[in-house]
């Protein structure tokens, strides 16, 4: 129904036009041709003029009125390091095109009424004009050179690549319909690599996870956290139409491109609450961020920076804004602490794991550490239930004593816990579950405890220092009717009877 509206509407247009020629030319034939043709003349010359100065007006009102919205002025100055050289280079391109645009839209609509055609009037032509040629040649070339000039040293500051050794973080912002998938690097500061090959549903950046570096990388599913004051490299990439990261607070704009990853280096300079501030002593901006809730919060309180794809790159486009917050350093370290390696949380151990069944190097440091803050904690406790400890992370061969060789991880954990504590003596327990004879489960326990307390033993710890003692199925710690509770009854432990 629409389109059949706008279509009668444009055959109606089309209809009016028509006739409106027919009465010009009715009214030069009752006229007279010359006389029709002055008073066109004067009237295009005076309409001229009225466009000249309704038009020229237009502009200026409209382009102060719209500063703070379209042109970025007021409240939204730039909140990066690099951001003040692009808008000094563009109000520098603003001046001298302003003074052309106005100059040039005064003369012709001047010259339009001026030279409009009059009776009696004759043409005057001018082959040459030495001094005119020369205005019009070296005024245009002095003003591009010093816009080429400062556009060099603009592009030259705003796209030159980290130094080595420079202090810096890197993310990794990857594009596709519609969606950004946003990677940090994990402790050791670095990003792992990747192979479009190895893209699956579960590995959908295509990492390669024989690469230690990917092992801790962090994938933000959510909003993107970066500090104030820290230099950030920006890895561009696309994995299906081209996309376009678009920071616009930040005045960062990059292509991403499918088969050629592009970067980005930009310092943010404001933080979010900062930038909240500012925008709270504009009265706009004082405005309920809501119409339809008068009492609730301000736009200025509901601002946020934004990530956004400044490519048309389909119908779900509008869908790849993500929100971008600007915090302290100590909020970004907390908040990076928070966050969990992908590898570890989504691969580890599953089918697309190509580690599995290692143990790996990250993985031993981290247990190191973990079970050298639990034994901190048993030892200074007061209270004998925390007194015992799991050994969470050792392992026999299926229905035997024997450890399995990734055992030994742990159990050196405990054997450094026993020379940091010279005065300590533990008993060491092996419990199983309720399946089988209850006599061959309480065999087995002992003969577990006894293989652990060989294994310290071997590493130099005293014999009299350790009590291994087998339990069986006498001490659960859940209820033997599911798989995953007899697993938790199979299990080894160690009691701390002094220190």
């Amino acid at each position: 129904m629409t389109g059949l509206i706008i279509t009668l509407c444009v055959i109606l247009i089309s209809i009016v036009l028509i006739q409106i020629g027919k009465v010009t030319e009715l009214t030069a034939q009752i006229k007279g041709e010359r006389e029709a043709m002055a008073d066109s003349s004067k009237w295009n010359g005076v309409l001229s003029l009225v466009f000249l100065v309704v038009f020229l007006f237009a502009v200026i009102i409209s382009a102060w009125d719209f500063k703070n919205v379209m042109l970025w002025y007021g409240p939204h100055q730039s909140a990066s390091e690099h951001g003040g050289v692009l808008d000094s280079a563009f109000n520098v391109t603003l001046f001298f095109t302003g003074i052309v645009f106005v100059l040039t839209h005064i003369a012709l609509f001047m010259f339009a009424y001026q030279y409009r055609w009059r009776e009696g009037r004759k043409a005057l032509f001018l082959s040459h004009d030495n001094r005119l040629e020369v205005w019009w040649t070296v005024i245009p070339a002095v003003v591009m050179t010093v816009l080429v000039v400062r556009g060099l040293n603009a592009w030259n500051t705003v796209m030159a690549d980290v130094k080595e050794g420079e202090d810096y973080m890197e993310i990794e912002a990857t594009g596709q319909q519609f969606n950004w998938i946003i990677r940090y690097p994990g402790p050791d500061g670095k990003l792992g690599a990747r192979d479009y090959t190895m893209t699956t549903a579960a590995n959908q950046l295509g990492q390669d996870f024989r690469d230690a570096k990917n092992w801790d990388d962090i994938v933000a599913d959510k909003e993107i956290v970066l500090p104030v004051g820290k230099k950030v490299r920006v890895r561009i990439t696309a994995k299906d139409v081209l996309h376009n990261f678009d920071l616009p607070h930040f005045r960062v704009k990059m292509d991403a491109v499918p088969g050629m990853p592009t970067y980005f280096v930009f310092t943010p300079i404001k933080t979010t609450a900062e930038y909240r501030n500012e925008l709270r002593k504009y009265p706009e901006y004082n405005q309920p961020a809501d119409p339809n809730d008068p009492t609730g919060p301000k736009r200025w309180e509901k601002f946020e920076y934004e990530l956004a794809c400044a490519e048309l790159c389909g119908k779900g486009h509008y869908s790849m804004r993500r929100v971008v917050k600007i915090v302290p350093q100590e909020e970004y370290d907390a908040w990076i602490k928070q966050q969990q390696s992908y590898y570890l949380t989504q691969i580890r151990g599953k089918e697309e794991d190509p580690n599995k069944g290692k143990v790996l190097d990250f993985e031993v440091a981290l247990r190191a550490k973990e079970f050298s803050e639990n034994m901190k904690k048993a030892v200074e406790s007061t209270n004998a239930g925390e007194k015992t400890l799991q050994l969470k992370n050792i392992n026999f061969e299926t229905g035997s004593a024997n450890l399995t060789a990734d055992s030994r991880y742990e159990l050196d954990n405990l054997v450094a816990a026993m020379t940091a504590y010279p005065n300590l003596v533990i008993e060491v327990a092996g419990h199983t579950d309720n399946v089988g004879d209850p006599a061959a489960n309480l065999t087995l326990s002992s003969q577990r405890a006894a293989s652990v307390v060989n294994y310290l033993t071997n590493k130099g710890i005293s014999a009299g220092r350790l009590k291994p003692r087998g339990y069986g199925d006498t001490k659960p710690v859940a209820e033997n009717d599911t798989d995953e509770n007899r697993a938790k009854n199979r299990r080894t432990e160690f009691t701390i009877l002094s220190n």
